[in-house]
């Protein structure tokens, strides 16, 4: 009995070393081997897991051999509690320290504020809140996943590509024996989403099993999978500037760089050689290898996105109103409009995204303390002082231009001068509390003018609101939406509710963004610029069709904000370009809500730096356009182009049903232009059956544009599915202008498009 218990605690113990060996490997792959922090995150620590007061259970955490995959403990055994047991250092959003999230401030002083972290995550998965033993702990996790964070956004093509074979490797070493057997390789295959055939398969195993024992080690295993992911059609492209057909010179590579219109000079042929040639030979004597030419067209240096445009590169000093600002609705829930929670970290997603303007839902709370939330629902609660030291944090992490606090007010005078206290100690100098300069104001002041400032979005004392003619709007979405949406009400609240008391105090912050009822294209003309209208999709709409020019030409002197439709209890979104085709700048959308609509918005948005400001074209800026909507033909903006686009393949698509091992998807790409009516179009390649590894279109398709400006190219990858809808693989979305154009399409990695 002595002697099993002694046998059972050295494989123990040699399993740990196995995984503390695999482990070590791993971050000296990463440079990270000395790094004590991720030392002790390898090693594990027990914390306690906490969900509220009387929900706090010890777990095991620990970053797993990969480098780059956290690992918890849980007691749950569900397929689904089995994902959730462990989160890539990819999908964190943000480390917080100490007590910040809503969770652990409402434990106050019965934790340990040093001793306690907050993992937030991307999308809409919770966030993890964490207590450890000892503030070093703490510090040690909290400073190892953002050292992590950090190596993953700067890895190359080639660390990227290693890590993803290495990651993979070890999942598919069942006996974890450090070799592959063929029956261990074709569990590889299946796990990579490729079928492959069989008598390939076995001819490639043997090819590389160069020391013919079954079985192939690590470096062998890595030459399978190095011929897995060969690219043919790259190989093609190789060979015809190849003079020898095994490298390429500097002469040939400049030949082909010539060709593609990028910078030609020997010095940039020399510089592509050193960073992506992985022979020394040839990078000692500049040439360029298959392999070498395969991670140069995978790279960041081939993406269809301009890479000038990764940076600031518009003019930032044109007024506010000349700008698409990238904006969200009911900020603060995380899901529905109904039953979800109030939190603040759908501010620090929204303001890591780029957003610059933000919409914070203010009632009456207990203690004086005004709350954040979906008035008259089921949607929990958060202090208004939480929110805005949230937004003091991150307001300018993502873009140092203005930051707009859309206040839909719903407080009593009392609860709005706690509001304004709580604006001007916590953001400081940050809020823009007083005009620029004592000038007569002809147009709104420039994003660079405003640059690090905070703009107050709300009703100004003194102007009453009265009951909108037929062409008006009412002066704030939430007021649209109570009334779209509460019914039931007492009459006498949904009155106290649209004839709100303002505060002097909360008055007085705001400067260039007045709330105001819209009375017509007419009457706004004679208005001052700060003065903003807020309009519901529905009308929003109305005033494109029947009214496009008008609405056009207002939009060029004033800021308008566009909300979803009070009856969106889901939170779904409305289309978004039909709005910014009216020059529409705060087109607001549920930012918590994935979709076709919130890609176009990712989309819009990514140009400029991701600053969350875009300058709409001439044509939506002329005070006297006459751009026509419906018939662009010979006016404004009107620039015939023919886009053809060229898919060729793809490479390491996610497989969807993870669960059944067997199932391989079925790809195919649609490609979709979003822009003018007239330019809206969609085409698709045929599909590709069971191979999601690198499958192979090879289609052309054609789209003829008349406003380029404005058109969004979107490319969607999908599972092809004979009996149930599609499923959704990936996609990119960009504006047309931001597009590299003349060269072949590829779709690889992550649905993102290369050129080739």
């Amino acid at each position: 009995m002595l002697g099993s218990e002694n046998k059972a605690d050295t494989e123990q113990k040699n399993g740990a070393k196995v995984v503390q060996s695999k482990a070590q490997e791993t971050l000296k792959s990463l440079g990270l081997q000395d790094d004590e922090d991720i030392w002790l995150m390898t090693q594990g620590s027990r914390m306690v897991k906490v969900r509220s007061t009387r929900w706090q259970k010890s777990r095991h955490l620990r970053l797993l051999d990969d480098g780059l995959t956290v690992w918890c403990e849980s007691s749950k055994t569900s397929s689904r509690a089995k994902a959730r047991q462990s989160f890539s250092v990819a999908d964190v959003e943000c480390v917080r320290e100490g007590c910040q999230s809503e969770v652990l401030r409402r434990l106050g002083v019965s934790l340990p504020e040093g001793q306690c972290f907050t993992v937030v995550f991307k999308g809409a998965r919770k966030s993890l809140d964490l207590c450890c033993s000892t503030e070093e702990e703490a510090q040690s996790w909290i400073h190892g996943i953002r050292t992590l964070q950090d190596r993953l956004n700067n890895m190359t093509q080639k660390e990227k590509l290693d890590n993803w074979i290495r990651g993979y490797l070890r999942r598919a070493d069942q006996n974890q024996d450090g070799k592959m057997s063929y029956d261990e390789v074709q569990h590889l295959l299946q796990m990579i989403n490729i079928d492959l055939n069989e008598q390939y398969a076995r001819s490639l195993f043997k090819k590389c099993d160069h020391s013919a024992d079954g079985r192939l080690d690590h470096a062998e295993t890595e030459e399978f999978c190095r011929e897995l992911l060969r690219r043919p059609e790259l190989d093609q492209v190789f060979l015809h500037y190849s003079s020898n057909g095994c490298v390429l010179s500097t002469t040939n590579l400049r030949e082909f760089l010539r060709d593609q219109g990028e910078d030609a000079s020997l010095i940039h042929a020399q510089s592509l050689i050193l960073t992506y040639e992985l022979n020394e030979w040839a990078q000692k004597n500049q040439f360029m290898t298959p392999n070498g030419f395969t991670l140069y067209m995978l790279s960041c240096e081939n993406d269809v996105f301009n890479r000038n445009h990764s940076q600031v590169y518009q003019d930032m000093t044109q007024p506010l109103a000349h700008y698409f600002i990238s904006s969200s609705h009911n900020t603060y829930l995380t899901k529905d409009q109904v039953t979800s929670a109030s939190s603040t970290e759908p501010y620090i997603r929204a303001l890591n995204q780029g957003c610059r303007c933000v919409e914070l839902d203010c009632w009456d709370g207990d203690s004086g303390e005004p709350v954040i939330y979906h008035g008259h629902t089921l949607t929990s609660k958060v202090t208004f002082q939480e929110v805005i030291e949230t937004i003091a944090e991150y307001a300018f992490k993502a873009s140092p231009y203005p930051l707009v606090l859309s206040l839909e007010n719903h407080c009593t005078v009392e609860q709005q001068t706690v509001m304004a206290k709580h604006l001007c100690t916590i953001l400081g100098d940050k809020l823009l509390s007083k005009p620029l300069n004592d000038k007569l104001l002809s147009s709104l002041p420039s994003p660079e003018d405003l640059k690090w400032r905070i703009l107050i979005k709300g009703k100004k004392e003194g102007v009453q609101p009265e009951k909108a003619d037929s062409s008006s709007s009412s002066s704030s979405s939430s007021e649209d939406e109570a009334t779209a949406g509460c019914r039931g009400k007492e009459k006498k609240d949904t009155a106290k509710a649209m004839m709100p008391k303002i505060s002097l105090e909360l008055s007085d912050l705001v400067v260039y963004c007045r709330s105001v009822p819209f009375r017509g294209f007419g009457q706004a003309a004679k208005k001052p610029p700060n003065e903003i209208a807020s309009f519901s999709e529905s009308e929003a709409l109305r005033h494109v069709k029947e009214a496009g020019k008008w609405f056009i030409r207002y939009n060029s002197r004033n800021l308008s904000r566009i909300y979803p439709s009070g009856q969106r209890l889901q939170s779904s979104n409305y289309n978004p370009q039909e709005m910014w085709n009216a020059g529409c700048q705060m087109v607001a959308l549920n930012f918590q809500t994935p979709g076709e609509q919130m890609d176009l918005n990712q989309g819009r948005f990514l140009p400029n730096g991701r600053c969350g400001y875009i300058l709409k074209p001439t044509f939506l800026r002329d005070p006297n356009s006459d751009f026509n909507l419906e018939n662009t033909c010979a006016g404004p903006g009107h620039c015939p182009t023919m886009l053809t686009i060229r898919v060729i393949s793809a490479q390491q698509l996610p497989k969807i049903d993870t669960d059944k091992e067997h199932s391989i998807v079925d790809p195919m790409v649609w490609v979709e232009i979003h822009g003018v009516p007239i330019d809206n179009a969609r085409e698709k390649t045929h599909y590709i059956d069971n191979n999601g590894f690198n499958p192979q279109w090879n289609c052309t398709l054609n789209f003829q544009l008349q406003v380029p400006e404005l058109a969004l190219v979107r490319f969607l990858v999908e599972d092809h599915d004979y009996a149930t809808r599609n499923d959704f693989l990936g996609q990119l979305t960009l504006p047309f202008p931001s597009m590299r154009t003349g060269t072949v399409l590829n779709l690889c990695e992550n649905a993102w498009l290369k050129r080739v």
